[in-house]
């Protein structure tokens, strides 16, 4: 018989939003999806942001709104990308998080315009992206952001 390990009430969310966080990358990933797993990934990617709703700081807060924004672009939903897009950007600007977080709050305003056909706005946030990812400090993960920043539509 194998002994349970018993976690803190802390430990416990903490498990279970990167265990949901990474399951909602596994499926954004996934290259034909279900309806099922479509609805699968919308269920897990806010109960990830409620888990570090609970225990975590600004940081995971905007984090988690920002993969919520992702998973309604890859969705086609652009009503609830642009509202969790906007919501990553205010915690950003809120709290002064800067770097690869305020970059990637302006990839998913970007994202979100460009599903909800604004190509106006979209442009707009391709250009506060770049700038930002500019000064993004460590190279891997400026390497990483204008990755992810060339496959938003309409990016050039």
């Amino acid at each position: 018989m194998t002994e349970e390990k018993k976690y803190t009430e802390q430990e416990w969310h903490k498990r279970a939003a990167i265990t949901l966080f990474n399951l909602v990358w596994s499926l954004l990933d996934k290259k034909d999806r279900t309806k099922q797993e479509d609805d699968k990934m919308v269920h897990a990617v806010h109960a990830s942001r409620f888990h570090w709703g609970e225990i975590g700081t600004p940081v995971e807060f905007e984090r988690g709104e920002w993969q919520i924004s992702r998973v309604y672009s890859v969705l086609n939903r652009p009503q609830s990308a642009l509202y969790y897009a906007e919501r990553c950007l205010d915690i950003c600007k809120e709290h002064n998080i800067g770097d690869f977080d305020i970059a990637f709050a302006y990839e998913a305003m970007a994202r979100a315009h460009a599903v909800a056909g604004d190509k106006s706005d979209c442009e707009k946030y391709i250009k506060l992206a770049k700038e930002a990812g500019e000064q993004i400090k460590k190279k891997e993960d400026k390497d990483l952001f204008f990755g992810d920043l060339k496959t938003v539509p309409g990016y050039n």
